[in-house]
């Protein structure tokens, strides 16, 4: 949250590591970095610009390698450009790079960097809450992935945002250097829009979110637009159970739908038929976290809030 870490960087940083912690304990190995909220266009020079955006990212770098498991190196990312703005440049990446690489204590660095193509986190949502058309400019995949592949040893870029494009999209980001693609919200609209879900669990989430986040509404945002936006938030607590005890039939059907998209992802990005590739390549100790390391890590030494809701794409 860039205006929180502008009234006071030490805090938000400490509530940001607490956070990692408590996902490396929990298994999580994939870590993304998203400190783009901080570039200052306002600055002088894209350097100036990225400078707070790298800092923060070389800051957390460092301690997610003071914290991973032995034998174990988290897949970091880190990010140029806020969704929804101008699109990247290598001119940007450079420059986050060149900032963010002194400030590093020797351990790995970030192996893929997340950039702004003409998406948003989860597509631009109409007055009516359905998604508007985007052009996507897959040169800056492909341009800043060659730099960061032979200039920095990097994987390549991640594509944010993706899950609400076209089907027939999704070929090209393999074609263009693209080493993530991020699907979540794609996902979420499913299950949500599902027919077979009942009416009455969606309009109690909505409830819900009307009731306990109605601040986070804007000004001449339409009621669909705020429970698009928002209902990322209507999976946990108190609704987690009712989610839980959706019946089979109902389970069935969206898992089926579920299952057919991913299969359809899987092959679109290449990736069907690989993993004989994983199992040669990735190899990892298996981790066995006691009850009172996870209870550590999640009350030791650093107890400032953190965001439950954290943003999704």
């Amino acid at each position: 949250n860039a205006k929180k870490y502008f009234e006071d960087k030490e805090k938000e940083i400490l509530s940001l590591k607490k956070l990692i912690k408590e996902s490396i304990l929990a298994g999580f190995y994939n870590i993304d970095i998203d400190s783009s909220t901080l570039v200052q266009l306002d600055k002088q020079g894209v350097r100036e610009q990225q400078k707070e955006n790298s800092f923060v990212c070389a800051e957390l770098t460092n301690f997610i390698r003071e914290i991973e498991p032995k034998g174990i190196t988290v897949s970091v990312g880190g990010e140029i450009g806020e969704v929804g703005g101008h699109n990247s440049t290598v001119e940007e990446f450079e420059a986050f790079m060149e900032e963010y690489i002194p400030l590093l204590k020797g351990g790995e660095p970030i192996k893929k960097i997340s950039v702004q193509t003409g998406t948003s986190h989860g597509g631009v949502v109409l007055p009516d809450g359905t998604i508007a058309k985007v052009k996507l400019d897959f040169s800056v995949l492909e341009n800043i992935s060659k730099v960061a592949r032979e200039k920095y040893k990097m994987g390549g870029t991640v594509q944010h945002g993706a899950s609400t494009l076209p089907d027939e999209m999704f070929h090209k980001f393999k074609e263009n250097g693209a080493v993530e693609v991020h699907l979540a919200t794609g996902f979420q609209n499913l299950i949500f829009d599902h027919p077979n879900l009942p009416y009455d669990l969606r309009e109690k989430v909505y409830d819900y979110l009307l009731e306990n986040f109605s601040k986070e509404k804007k000004e001449g945002e339409t009621e669909e637009q705020f429970f698009y936006k928002i209902r990322k938030k209507g999976w946990g607590d108190p609704l987690k159970k009712e989610w839980w005890n959706l019946s089979g039939d109902v389970k069935d059907a969206i898992f089926q739908d579920l299952e057919d998209k991913f299969a359809f992802l899987i092959e679109q990005l290449g990736v069907n038929e690989t993993s004989h590739i994983v199992r040669e390549i990735v190899s990892s100790p298996e981790i066995n976290a006691s009850y009172e390391d996870e209870l550590r890590a999640i009350t030791g030494g650093i107890t400032l809030e953190v965001d439950t809701n954290p943003r999704a794409d």
